[in-house]
């Protein structure tokens, strides 16, 4: 299994499995239903403010004649919202994940029974499982915070900022979204977090091709809402895929097989 086309394969299937079993899909909705009631309402409230914070974040541009002054502070507008958007897209997974815990891991299951088998799992409570998901959740949020800020720094300057940096974003976005929907599955095969982004960072290609294309699903209106159970089937076909290559014994550091790209 090589490159991009690996994880824009396993997205197809994934889509491809739960809308061929629409009990699974309905089932699979419920709780991206309710996690798309919290963030629109977040975004339309960023949206309705995002010219006051401008405002409020560029001082200096406050004695600026036109069109400078509201350049800027359109511009930067624009950048909050998108980045709001770009957030959103990676917490509304973890959000989802976290509220669609029971529902998602037995989806996961599921598609692991039809292809083979699912391991036996951590053999953790339900308590403990949304503790451990909300604790990685965090963990993978601080690691995209870290990266995006200083990209949406660098969205301000000329030419690439409108190229290069979007392009980044978008590629940020995609490794971070398959860490997240690959967790359920890898964990299930006793990979802690540090190992799961060492293992999706090996097959970068991979990661990308399942998740960039997902992010700009993700984008158009309910799209996130109507493609979540297949990308968490998808996810756990990319998972079955990455666990089947070499690797030490689970626990003890996962170091899987670079591969060609």
């Amino acid at each position: 299994m090589n490159g991009f086309a690996v994880g824009l394969r396993c997205l197809a299937q994934g889509q491809r499995w739960v809308f061929g079993r629409p009990r699974w899909l309905l089932f699979g909705l419920v709780p991206a239903l309710i996690a798309l009631v919290i963030y629109v309402g977040a975004l339309v409230v960023l949206a309705l403010h995002a010219g006051d914070v401008a405002v409020w974040a560029t001082p200096f541009a406050d004695d600026w004649e036109d069109p400078w002054q509201p350049l800027v502070r359109v511009g930067f507008a624009l950048l909050l919202v998108a980045a709001g958007l770009m957030l959103a897209v990676i917490t509304f997974t973890a959000v989802t994940l976290i509220i669609g815990d029971p529902f998602y891991q037995s989806l996961g299951e599921k598609v692991e029974e039809t292809e083979g088998g699912a391991p036996a799992g951590q053999g953790r409570s339900f308590w403990q499982d949304i503790r451990v998901s909300i604790s990685d959740s965090l963990q993978v949020l601080l690691r995209v915070l870290l990266l995006t800020i200083p990209l949406f720094a660098l969205g301000f300057v000329p030419v690439i900022g409108q190229t290069v940096i979007p392009a980044l974003g978008f590629a940020v976005s995609g490794f971070f979204l398959t860490v997240e929907l690959t967790s359920a599955a890898l964990d299930r095969r006793g990979l802690p977090l540090k190992e799961r982004i060492r293992l999706l960072r090996r097959r970068l290609p991979a990661a990308l091709g399942f998740g960039v294309p997902l992010v700009l699903l993700f984008l158009i209106p309910l799209g996130a809402v109507l493609l979540m159970p297949g990308a968490v089937a998808g996810a756990t076909l990319l998972s079955r895929a990455l666990a089947a290559e070499p690797s030490v014994a689970p626990g003890h550091g996962a170091t899987v097989a670079a591969g060609t790209s």
